[in-house]
């Protein structure tokens, strides 16, 4: 229990942080810029990748072991465009304005590379359940970036947060004398604000692994100091007893 405790752990942190699809591999660039422009948009836009990565490595996982590795990529895809079918259908009935907002990029995620590697990578190699974990883990860590991207956009480009899909209402944060930089919600923004967000993630990262590396550095010389000591000892033993 305890093992299997630790392999669903581990997977989430690799989906969502150090093996994250848009900061860590760049994977999915194209609904990134163009979906980030509202927190809304982008919480919109995770959870139909979310719920699609979810069942299609599930579905791909159940039957692996039947699809010849001929045509399996073609297989996927037809397994994944019934998924996205079925969530756009979903979307299109329960949120027209999301719907509207989105347009193009819902069925477009049939193509989206994100999930077609997982499909291919993690999904056609390993059981249901695993696979499954691996689909919520991936898709919480998509709109995980894609809601960063989106807060930083959307505050500096209007100054609110949280508004509309159709862009009305939303929380006002600097208020009424704040000149929105109209850039950000423009596709530069979304390059510029991808950037500077990768760019501080890779340094985190690597802050994280010199700390990491030299934490064993002092725990490697702390064990060889105690084994000096160690030998020391056993000598002045040794040569006591040989006194005697």
């Amino acid at each position: 229990m305890f093992v299997l405790k630790n392999s669903i752990l581990k997977q989430f942190k690799e989906g969502i942080i150090t093996n994250n699809p848009i900061f860590v591999q760049l994977l999915g660039m194209c609904p990134t810029l163009a979906t980030s422009t509202s927190v809304v948009n982008a919480l919109g836009m995770g959870a139909a990748v979310t719920a699609v990565l979810t069942c299609s490595n599930l579905f791909i996982s159940l039957v692996r072991k039947i699809i010849p590795k001929q045509i399996r990529i073609a297989s996927y895809i037809v397994i994944i465009s019934g998924f996205v079918t079925a969530v756009e259908l979903l979307i299109k009935a329960f949120f027209p304005a999301i719907d509207a907002s989105l347009g193009l990029f819902i069925p477009l995620i049939v193509v989206n590379c994100i999930i077609l590697a997982r499909a291919e990578a993690f999904a056609s190699k390993n059981p249901p359940v695993p696979s499954m974990i691996d689909g919520i883990a991936t898709g919480i860590g998509f709109t995980f970036a894609l809601s960063c991207i989106a807060f930083v956009r959307e505050l500096l480009g209007t100054g609110k947060l949280f508004a509309a899909a159709d862009g009305t209402g939303g929380i006002d944060i600097f208020g009424a004398g704040y000149q929105p930089a109209a850039i950000f919600l423009l596709p530069a923004g979304a390059f510029l604000t991808l950037g500077c967000i990768i760019a501080a993630v890779q340094k985190i990262s690597d802050m994280s692994a010199k700390r990491a590396e030299k934490k064993a550095l002092s725990a490697d010389a702390s064990t060889e100091e105690v084994s000096s000591e160690d030998a020391v000892i056993e000598e002045e033993t040794e040569g006591a007893t040989d006194n005697e």
